[in-house]
Parts: structure tokens; C-alpha cells; sequence
């Protein structure tokens, strides 16, 4: 069993930049695949950007890449994302999820965090 805990989000204003962090209990986390996820106001969760359990293999989704780096720390059991070039449009509960055979569908993970609000002003 693992338990996620999201931390880094805020207020910022666009063009600024957030880091979120995704510290990760249970030891069998570190062999998943880790991902986050973002959800907007009355919408749906959408991907963002995903990592494998090496760390050497990672995926995005178009609205971020260039933008949003994502990057894992196994030793310390955390997950991140550099956030840069923020646009008001990023807007939303940012979740993180982990799961042995994660891909960019949100049924594929099976353990997710509580999520954490990042507001970004124009």
C-alpha cells in the first residue's frame, strides 16, 4: 500500500514558475510508473507528464512540453515537476498518481494523492 502527498502549489503570476513535490510512503512505489495529473475548475483530470520507475524514460502532454519538466528522486521517495512559463490556462488541482503499468489514462494508476492548487494570475 502507498500513500502520495503533494506540496508546492501556490499563487503565482503567468510567465512565473512553481515546483511541486510528491513525497511517496511505501517502498514498492519506487518500481511504479509516477505521473501528474492536472485538473481545472468543473473539468475533467487531464495529463500532464509521466516518468518510469528508472527515471530514463519520460512522456508529456503537448500543452506543457517545453514548459514543465518532470524528474524523480527514488532515494528520497519524491516525485516533481518544474513548472515554467506559467499561463492562467495551467489553472488547477495538480494530482500526483503512481501504478505499476501507468500510461497517460488515469485508470491506469493506482495510487494518487490528495492534490495540491496552483492559480495562475494573468
Amino acid at each position: 500500500h502507498a500513500h502520495l502527498l503533494e506540496s508546492g502549489g501556490g499563487s503565482v503570476q503567468a510567465v512565473g514558475s512553481l515546483i511541486l513535490s510528491c513525497l511517496a510512503s511505501g517502498r514498492t512505489v519506487i518500481t511504479n510508473t509516477m505521473a501528474w495529473f492536472l485538473q481545472p475548475p468543473g473539468k475533467g483530470r487531464e495529463f500532464v507528464a509521466a516518468i518510469n520507475w528508472s527515471g530514463g524514460g519520460t512522456y508529456y502532454a503537448d500543452s506543457v512540453r517545453e514548459r514543465f519538466t518532470i524528474s524523480r528522486d527514488n532515494a528520497k521517495y519524491t516525485l516533481y515537476v518544474q513548472m515554467n512559463d506559467l499561463k492562467p490556462e495551467d489553472t488547477a488541482v495538480y494530482y500526483c498518481a503512481a501504478g505499476p503499468r501507468g500510461t497517460w489514462v488515469d485508470q491506469s494508476y493506482t495510487y494518487w494523492g490528495q492534490g495540491t492548487q496552483v492559480t495562475v494570475s494573468s
